[in-house]
Parts: C-alpha cells; sequence; structure tokens
C-alpha cells in the first residue's frame, strides 16, 4: 500500500468536498462570502494537491 497515493486520494476526496460545499453555499445565495472564498481556495488547494500526488507516485509494487 503506498502512502502517498493513499494521501493523494484523501486530498482530492476533500478537495472536492470543499468545492462541492461552496457550490451548494453559491447556490443558496449565502452572505457569507468570506466563507466561500476560504473554503473554496482551500478545496481547490487540496484537490490539485491530491491529484498532483497521485500523478507524480510511481507503483513499485
Amino acid at each position: 500500500m503506498n502512502v502517498k497515493r493513499t494521501f493523494g486520494t484523501i486530498l482530492t476526496v476533500l478537495g472536492i468536498a470543499g468545492l462541492l460545499y461552496t457550490g451548494y453555499l453559491l447556490m443558496q445565495k449565502s452572505e457569507a462570502y468570506t466563507n466561500m472564498a476560504v473554503v473554496g481556495v482551500i478545496g481547490l488547494i487540496f484537490f490539485f494537491a491530491g491529484i498532483g500526488l497521485v500523478q507524480n507516485t510511481k507503483d513499485e509494487s
């Protein structure tokens, strides 16, 4: 079991969850713009970091 690949998958899933939550807040026309911006940016960072970890980790079986 590759720890980097697993951690990358977890980061990707957390990023997707953050982006979905941001989309939900946008659809509800929430006035918490600071909250939306923070969650959206952190979601993007997690998503792209997770994708990068999964892509750049070699399988060594």
